[in-house]
């Protein structure tokens, strides 16, 4: 992944805004702190894999488009959320959470590769 180390950003964030400053002990603010530190960085890498996901799928959508294929598979899209499921049921994840998130990035998928498929029709 490539993530940024220091950019306008990163500098701007505050990793300690919270409206509970001034209501709870010292210590419980550092521990929930803590834990929201690991929190951002995991929020973190999911943007950088998600980007990285679409680029890959940028690939896809241009060698459907060249091969005049269509943008959406609906048999690769089932089978994909068949093993996002399992997966998440695995983990310890709500399969039906799990399912959303990957149908979201789906339709996304799809736009992108429609975008392309009409670009390469209009070329």
């Amino acid at each position: 992944m490539n993530e940024p180390k220091n950019n306008a950003l990163n500098e701007s964030f505050d990793p300690h805004a919270s409206s509970l400053q001034g209501e709870v002990q010292n210590e419980v603010l550092e521990e929930l702190y803590a834990i929201r530190g690991s929190i951002d960085n995991f929020d973190a890498q999911l943007v950088y894999l998600l980007a990285e996901r679409f680029k890959a799928t940028q690939r896809v959508g241009h060698l459907k488009a060249k091969h005049k294929l269509p943008p959406s598979d609906p048999n690769r899209e089932k089978a994909q959320i068949e093993r996002l499921r399992a997966l998440a049921h695995e983990a310890h994840l709500d399969p039906e959470f799990a399912e959303k998130f990957l149908n979201f990035v789906i339709s996304e998928v799809i736009r992108h590769h429609q975008h392309i498929s009409d670009t390469h029709k209009n070329a």
